[in-house]
């Protein structure tokens, strides 16, 4: 325990802390019964060992099925497909896909939204094999899982964000965005921008001074358009590592472009914890995927 402890005090300054500290490990959700569930397919053919996704497929859903795509967090540089928290998607009639991609330490930004466009391309051109609706496909993630959905609604089919990897002959678009506390704007994400050895400098490969034009190229609110699907946004009021105002920079932008945009402020919620995992929440979060998703485009 020590030993993890000091490694993370080493690696990461105090304002990464929270990004990095062991805490308890919560009990697995479990996989809703009459649930398929499909571990580790390759999205990227013979690509990275990240480059893997997991699908939970509800078998008395109607089918087609819309799809919910989750990206974990973790900081860029920790986090797992595995045990995906929004399970409980499936029994509400929704495939579930949990998508892992390259981490910091693996390689540095493009790398990681190139990885998660890559699984939506996937997901999108095997559809029909697994009874999905390939135009109805939303995406959740929290944190810096959060960052990266919002970056796949913002983004757009933007040439950088894009890559090369996998199918490319295929639309990574999605059509709803459920964005988690997640991070939005690097150039304002004080004092995290200006500090070396935290997190997003890993990220960038650098600190946000030095590679300040991938650091707006990695900011959802750079892309903000009137053609980005609708977007959920929840964040805690005691956020004490991704600060409120960072989701407020995307609702503000998102906005100003004319997109259909929610924050929903949790009061007193910090950087995760059960305020996000509360029925009321749940409800919400399965109300705005059932407006965007179940209607037939």
């Amino acid at each position: 325990m020590w030993r993890i402890l000091m490694t993370c005090l080493l690696i990461f300054p105090a304002v990464s802390w929270t990004w990095c500290q062991e805490k308890p490990k919560p009990k697995p959700p479990a996989v809703p019964p009459d649930t398929q569930v499909l571990r580790d397919l390759e999205y990227v053919p013979e690509g990275h060992e990240r480059h893997k996704l997991d699908l939970y497929l509800p078998q008395k859903a109607n089918k087609p099925m819309p799809l919910i795509v989750w990206i974990h967090g973790g900081g860029w540089r920790g986090g797992s497909k595995d045990n995906p928290p929004t399970l409980w998607l499936a029994e509400r009639g929704y495939a579930l896909a949990s998508i892992n991609y390259r981490l910091s330490q693996h390689a540095t930004f493009p790398a990681q939204i190139h990885d998660c466009k890559a699984a939506i391309r996937w997901l999108r051109a095997h559809a029909s094999k697994y009874d999905i609706d390939p135009n109805r496909i939303g995406v959740i993630g929290a944190s810096a899982g959060g960052h990266l959905a919002a970056l796949l609604g913002a983004g757009g089919d933007i040439p950088e964000l894009e890559g090369n990897l996998g199918l490319t002959k295929v639309s990574s678009r999605v059509q709803a965005v459920c964005d988690i506390f997640g991070p939005t704007d690097f150039l304002r994400f004080e004092p995290m921008n200006r500090d070396p050895k935290s997190v997003l400098a890993q990220l960038l490969g650098g600190t946000v001074e030095e590679k300040k034009e991938l650091a707006r190229l990695a900011s959802p609110v750079t892309h903000a358009s009137k053609d980005d699907p609708p977007f959920l946004i929840l964040h805690g009021t005691a956020d004490k590592v991704v600060p409120l105002a960072q989701s407020e920079y995307l609702e503000n932008a998102l906005r100003g472009a004319g997109v259909e945009v929610t924050l929903i402020r949790i009061d007193n919620a910090g950087h995760g914890g059960p305020q996000f995992n509360t029925p009321e929440i749940r409800k919400t979060i399965s109300d705005f995927f059932d407006k965007h998703l179940r209607a037939v485009k």
